[in-house]
């Protein structure tokens, strides 16, 4: 009895620890997931991040100014290209971080089905929807800071933008935020719309968002017509341009920060909450 008990002693101190799942590990390692398959991609994902805002800079840093079009402000006043690099950054980090979502959510519910597999990990389907809005918030803040070293090479003669980062502190709650909000909504819009009706997305919902989402002129430029400056309020990636014109030039005219700060951080955790609950229904389902 004593060599039994002492054999068995001597195998459990000998033995390998055993490695218990955690929320935290298993949410870890599905991220990893998430970059190791970006990087796989990493060509396609580049050029699939980078060619919308590079296109918007092309034309409205360099052509527009060329033949004489771009320039929205007086002399003496702030570049075309200066006013749009605060939304340029925003729509790029909205729409990045919102098809990162919504097109692989969309086969993964339907055709695929594969995430069925991701539900059988020890992790609760709510946290499996955050994970996804992570991953996808990520690929929008990369989106978004591509965008600076496009505007600072890209534009014409005499109209270099003049950005800098005023308050640190904003510039990186409006990015991450504004990343997160956007990944949220992408994760409810893939849940909720049906796959063979996805062009209606682009027609009714992405491309209304982009162009007024005061990506090409500041929310204050509105008051001439009051209605749109009141309807655009409903549009988030409005605030998410506003934050950041706060934060890269603060000279021109913006909205207050508490009111930005407000929608985005507030906006975020009640669209990620809804969007974990309609997650979770449709994969339970």
């Amino acid at each position: 009895m004593t060599t039994v008990t002492r054999a068995t002693v001597a195998q459990a101190l000998t033995a390998p620890p055993t490695i218990r799942p955690t929320l935290a590990r298993t949410f870890l390692a599905m991220m990893a997931r998430e970059v190791r398959v970006m990087r796989k991609n990493f060509l396609s994902t580049f050029v699939r991040v980078i060619l919308q805002p590079l296109m918007f800079v092309f034309v409205f840093a360099y052509v527009l100014p060329k033949i004489g079009g771009g320039m929205m402000s007086g002399r003496g006043g702030p570049t075309f290209s200066t006013i749009l690099v605060p939304g340029l950054v925003a729509s790029s980090i909205m729409m990045q971080a919102m098809m990162a979502v919504i097109f692989p959510l969309m086969m993964e519910l339907t055709w695929q089905r594969s995430i069925t597999d991701r539900a059988l990990a020890p992790l609760p389907v709510p946290l499996l929807a955050i994970e996804k809005i992570a991953a996808a918030a990520l690929q929008g803040l990369i989106g978004g800071l591509l965008v600076f070293p496009a505007v600072l090479f890209i534009h014409a003669d005499g109209q270099a933008p003049k950005v800098h980062v005023d308050n640190w502190p904003v510039f990186i709650v409006v990015m991450v935020f504004g990343a997160l909000l956007a990944a949220a909504g992408g994760l409810l819009m893939g849940t909720l719309i049906n796959p063979q009706k996805a062009q209606v997305l682009f027609a009714l919902v992405l491309m209304p968002i982009t162009m007024l989402g005061c990506v090409y002129y500041p929310w204050a430029a509105l008051d001439h017509v009051r209605w749109l400056q009141i309807a655009s309020l409903a549009n988030p990636l409005v605030y998410l341009s506003e934050g950041l014109r706060a934060a890269l030039t603060p000279d021109i005219s913006h909205m207050p920060t508490w009111v930005f700060l407000l929608v985005l951080i507030g906006g975020t955790i009640g669209l990620t909450w809804f969007s974990a609950r309609t997650f979770t229904k449709r994969v339970l389902t």
